[in-house]
């Protein structure tokens, strides 16, 4: 028998898709050099279109969007949008833009697990998967264009979950290619810690409200689960900081 909270979630997930659509707009940050495409290329990307099908991009139909701190450095923060394909209940896996238009530059990717699935890590594996409780229950992660009831089933079937989080172009900080090595991401586990205007200006521009989010999600409390990772960023954000209800460290159990 299908469980009643799975099949939420598939309609959770379907009505992000029929209904999905931006309210707005995030144009990419940099335009990487080189010439306009030619008409040679124009013609192959048009016969691509037409000819080739079964893309793995034809399933990517979530769309959120959310922030990440470098795990290495904590002060290069950067609004993520994330297009997604939910794999099954319990394995997602993410594309990163950094914006939502269709000139937005690809800069990151990222993997979402279930609590479940993060359990059965080695501890070594571990220290690469943020906690996702503190984007949820402080209402910065969103899915922007969808219903609110089915936007909070979404995030009540990601509570607990956790995300492997690279970024490879630093288009925020005005990078015209991609740079350098692989930034390891994490995520916000206390208000205070993303930098000011950051979330405010998300939300302006895509007619959001982070607090508003946070107050009709705070049911989902009950839900929440200690869990690895909320610490491991403790400390480093200038200015105070406070604890986001529901978001706590995980204690190592002793052997």
């Amino acid at each position: 028998m299908v469980r009643s909270d799975a099949i939420t979630h598939v309609l959770a997930i379907v009505m992000s898709f029929l209904l999905g659509g931006c309210t707005g707009n995030r144009e990419p940050q940099v335009r990487p050099p080189g010439d306009e495409a030619s008409m040679k290329t124009q013609a192959l990307k048009l016969g691509a279109k037409v000819l080739q099908t079964d893309s793995p991009l034809d399933p990517i139909d979530v769309y959120l969007v959310g922030f990440h701190p470098m795990k290495h450095d904590p002060s290069h923060q950067m609004e993520a949008h994330h297009f997604c394909k939910q794999v099954n209940e319990d394995f997602a896996q993410c594309v990163l833009f950094d914006g939502n238009t269709r000139t937005a530059n690809l800069n990151g990717i990222e993997y979402i697990i279930s609590e479940r699935l993060f359990s059965q890590l080695p501890a070594e594996e571990r220290r690469y998967w943020h906690p996702h409780n503190g984007e949820i229950l402080s209402g910065q992660l969103v899915a922007p264009g969808i219903p609110a009831v089915a936007e909070k089933e979404l995030m009540k079937s990601k509570i607990n979950s956790y995300g492997k989080t690279w970024h490879l172009w630093a288009t925020n900080r005005g990078d015209e290619l991609p740079l350098g090595e692989p930034l390891l991401a994490w995520s916000f586990n206390r208000d205070g810690e993303a930098k000011p205007g950051l979330v405010e200006d998300r939300d302006k521009r895509m007619g959001i409200s982070s607090a508003e989010k946070r107050h009709e999600r705070r049911e989902l409390v009950t839900l929440a689960q200690p869990q690895f990772g909320v610490d491991a960023l403790k400390n480093s954000f200038e200015g105070p900081v406070t604890p986001i209800a529901g978001v706590e460290e995980r204690q190592a159990q002793a052997k």
